[in-house]
């Protein structure tokens, strides 16, 4: 009797994992590099990613991610630090654990495209109960409403905002040792900086979440409603707030026409300090300078993302298998930075493998 239970409770968690789309990732590295000595100790790697079942939809998982489970989450900061930069602009850090002992571990978070400390509260909650480290998360110009005494901001960030704002984390607790987390957009600056430092970065190592690899075209894979819906946002967050800071800036008519992220990320780049488009590039893609990064990086991609499209990793499958320090991981469900397990308590998937591997290199 009771075999008949175990295959026929078997039978049916085999038909709802179809249904559902649960599969192993599928991890694309160099079978000689230094992660294939640390990919087996990560237990998630080698079963199967099982997403909330009725969030196996990629709209609705992500409309739940975006909308319904951000309002849930509770999380009081210890504080929003402002930094002066060299230039006069302004960013910031939300703190979570200023109160750990000195020599507690740092993660460095790099969040959306139009983040907040209010819409990364989840992340920064699950990475600080997963692992008991303190959070740093950098603010880039012109977020969180955040003054603008300075006409710039970035899509992707600025990697020399970056440098100052782990100069200050530096300063203020040098006993620690860092890890860099980035979120969708935050990947390209977390990327392009870890590129750019190559071996001199203090990150120990990072994790790349839901990237579009080269932001020179990642913009075109965009699921339209998608893309037409993140334009007006940008439009809200960082262009009307701001109406007397771009007075003068000359190609604002155009930018204002964009019915498209891939159209606004083309006509920007005087708000971004670029005298034109490919300037900006030069200075922005992390595709430039990728495979120079020198620190333990895993990245993480679902198939079904509708905003950073699978298709954009499809050209550097080659360079992953040659870089020894780098792995990517795709798992056919997760949507964009969703990524929910649990039929009722609905949790991260993805917040728990990034603690894991980071927490393996503490170990070292």
């Amino acid at each position: 009797m009771k075999n008949i239970v175990h295959f026929g409770r078997k039978a049916v968690l085999n038909l709802v994992d179809q249904v559902t789309g649960a599969e192993c990732p599928q991890l694309y590295y160099s079978p000689t590099g230094s992660m294939a000595q640390v990919l087996p100790k990560l237990k998630q790697l080698h079963e199967k990613y099982r997403p909330t079942p009725w969030l196996s939809n990629a709209h609705v998982h992500l409309l739940y991610f975006d909308v319904i489970k951000k309002r849930t989450i509770k999380l009081q900061y210890d504080q929003i630090e402002q930094l002066n930069m060299p230039d006069g602009g302004v960013t910031a850090i939300a703190w979570l654990g200023l109160d750990l002992p000195p020599d507690t571990p740092t993660i460095v978070l790099m969040h959306t495209i139009t983040g907040t400390p209010e819409s990364m509260r989840e992340l920064v909650r699950d990475l600080h109960q997963y692992t008991g480290w303190r959070i740093a998360l950098c603010l880039r110009r012109g977020h969180a409403n955040l003054p603008m005494p300075v006409p710039q901001i970035n899509l992707f960030g600025s990697t020399r905002d970056l440098r100052e704002q782990i100069k200050s984390i530096q300063q203020k607790f040098p006993k620690s040792t860092l890890y860099g987390v980035g979120s969708s957009a935050g990947t390209g600056l977390l990327v392009r900086y870890l590129g750019e430092e190559g071996e001199a970065t203090p990150l120990k190592a990072a994790f790349a979440l839901c990237p579009g690899y080269d932001t020179e075209l990642g913009f075109k894979n965009v699921h339209p409603f998608y893309s037409k819906m993140m334009t007006k946002k940008l439009f809200q967050k960082f262009v009307e707030p701001y109406a007397a800071t771009w007075e003068n800036t000359a190609s604002l008519m155009d930018v204002l026409k964009s019915q498209s992220l891939e159209q606004f990320e083309r006509r920007y780049f005087q708000m971004a300090g670029f005298s034109d488009y490919e300037s900006y590039a030069k200075a922005t893609n992390p595709i430039y300078v990728f495979n120079q990064v020198k620190i333990p990086l895993m990245i993480l991609n679902a198939e079904d993302d509708p905003v950073c499209h699978i298709k954009n990793f499809e050209p550097y499958k080659q360079v992953i298998a040659e870089m020894p320090n780098v792995v990517v991981v795709t798992t056919k469900k997760g949507s964009h930075c969703g990524y929910y397990e649990g039929a009722v308590d609905t949790h991260s998937w993805a917040s728990k493998l990034m603690a894991d591997f980071f927490k393996l290199y503490a170990k070292t």
